[in-house]
């Protein structure tokens, strides 16, 4: 298996949440016997772990997940150079400073997603949209229906995650973004949030 399989693997662990070495074989397409080796590599390099998972029968069921360091190989849009920047701003201009900031780079992505929608006509249309739009940005997004008729938004990497540890401010002002660009007429609503510990970012999108 090559080093491009293995930034598959890297990719599928990280987009798709834990899996066992079956099911990342047959989503690449290759033998569960090459699977398991590469995984053993990426283990011995720190970028996965594994779970043994427990079920009533029969041996434990061990699923993949990427690891911390292994999440570090994905872009976080120049993390330190940010973060300093942040500080600086906030040092210089305080709050009110960085609050303007945030809010200018809020209307530059509000006037960019209200372009890539204009031919959007329904719901899942405009979310199809916002999803290509954000996963340009780095944050591998993708549109999910779930079961009760609503949508789910997932962000399965964030591009600014550093910065928005040291200011949740950009959280915020992502979820009233969300919620502007999409219309009055649906309830935007975050669900899963990596800062909360989740593998992801998740944002539930329902109809009023």
């Amino acid at each position: 298996m090559s080093d491009r399989t293995k930034d598959r693997l890297l990719y599928a662990l990280k987009s798709r949440g834990p899996h066992t070495a079956a099911v990342l074989a047959k989503h690449l397409g290759v033998t569960a016997v090459a699977v398991r080796q590469h995984l053993d590599a990426l283990l011995d390099a720190d970028l996965v772990e594994f779970v043994d998972l427990k079920g009533t029968v029969g041996r434990p069921r061990r699923t993949w997940q990427i690891s911390e360091a292994g999440n570090r190989k994905f872009p976080d849009n120049h993390s330190g150079v940010l973060v300093d920047l942040l500080g600086n701003i906030k040092e210089l201009y305080g709050d009110e400073g960085l609050q303007h900031l945030i809010d200018a780079r809020a209307a530059q992505s509000r006037k960019s997603y209200v372009t890539a929608m204009k031919e959007a006509k329904s719901l899942p249309e405009k979310l199809e949209c916002l999803a290509e739009q954000r996963s340009e940005e780095g944050y591998m997004a993708e549109v999910i229906e779930d079961e009760d008729g609503s949508f789910l938004l997932a962000e399965n990497h964030c591009s600014i995650c550093a910065a928005a540890r040291s200011c949740q401010h950009f959280c915020r002002s992502e979820l009233e973004l969300f919620q502007d660009v999409l219309g009055k007429d649906v309830q935007v609503e975050r669900v899963e949030h990596i800062l909360n510990g989740d593998r992801r970012c998740v944002y539930r999108v329902s109809a009023n």
